[in-house]
């Protein structure tokens, strides 16, 4: 595992750099789900697959902007699943952009994930790495990442992150997301997941909710690379993660570029996420 954190963080340099030095305008290509990329996902997915091939413990490596499986070792011990410039779109406004990693031993569901690792690229570069605790490392002048402290959710949080095109969500969800913030939630939302979870976690608790919608009823986010990865943080800083009824972690995607809704919080503001979809669920 040791191994796999080192690669990040020359991933995490030499990302940082590429901000310098490429442009940030889209390209004419489409990746594995769709997306027109820009030109700097493509160069970032190129130098995360670049370190991650050295690391002789990895097994196999699955990129969000690719479609197929790629073998790297077949006597490596684990699969890893990334996104390797989560909410690049924000880069060209210059706002923070990240990139995710889920450590995987012997199968793809959440409950084989074992560790999980995100950095974040804003005014300072961040590394945050969750395995049996939460810790969080700031990028020095040296180029070397140093340790911070351990990150531990609150029962109850301040911030309110409502993902999804608002004119597709269900009424009850509405009501819910309206319903924090007549209790005083403030509105955090970047629609970068990296900025908004981290947000979240560094201020000790919130919700950022991303729920199935009209016209995309699993979500929009991806279980491998983006959803159990968080999840796996959240639950090891103390915090929860559900799909409105079910733990994150005890799902199982089909097919690689699986998606689901996903409401990350602290104890307070998961319990409401429960109480609302679960009082729909009788209904239907």
């Amino acid at each position: 595992m040791i191994e796999v954190i080192e690669a990040v963080e020359k991933i995490a340099l030499r990302i940082r750099d590429a901000f310098i030095s490429e442009d940030v305008l889209y390209s004419h290509s489409i990746n594995a789900t769709g997306d027109v990329q820009l030109k700097l996902d493509i160069k970032s997915d190129l130098i995360v697959e670049e370190e991650l091939s050295k690391v002789f413990t990895l097994k196999e490596i699955i990129s969000e902007e690719k479609e197929k499986i790629l073998e790297v070792n077949p006597n490596g011990k684990y699969t890893i699943a990334y996104d390797p410039l989560d909410g690049s779109s924000l880069a060209d406004v210059n706002l923070s952009v990240g990139s995710i990693f889920g450590i995987y031993e012997g199968g793809l569901s959440g409950k084989h994930l074992k560790a999980a690792i995100y950095v974040i690229y804003g005014p300072r570069v961040e590394l945050v790495v969750a395995r049996e605790n939460v810790e969080i490392y700031k990028l020095k002048l040296n180029n070397k990442f140093h340790f911070l402290k351990e990150l531990h959710l609150k029962n109850k949080g301040k911030l309110n992150a409502p993902g999804g095109t608002q004119q597709y969500w269900a009424s009850y969800h509405k009501e819910m997301i309206d319903s924090f913030f007549k209790e005083g939630y403030r509105l955090r939302y970047s629609g970068g997941m990296v900025p908004d979870l981290h947000h979240i976690l560094l201020k000790g608790g919130g919700i950022f909710s991303y729920p199935g919608t009209d016209d995309k009823p699993n979500g929009k986010l991806r279980m491998l690379f983006e959803v159990f990865p968080f999840a796996y943080i959240y639950e090891k800083a103390g915090g929860y993660a559900i799909d409105g009824k079910n733990r994150i972690l005890d799902l199982t995607p089909k097919h690689i570029h699986d998606t689901t809704p996903c409401f990350f919080g602290s104890k307070y503001e998961i319990d409401k996420v429960k109480e609302v979809y679960g009082k729909r669920m009788k209904v239907e």
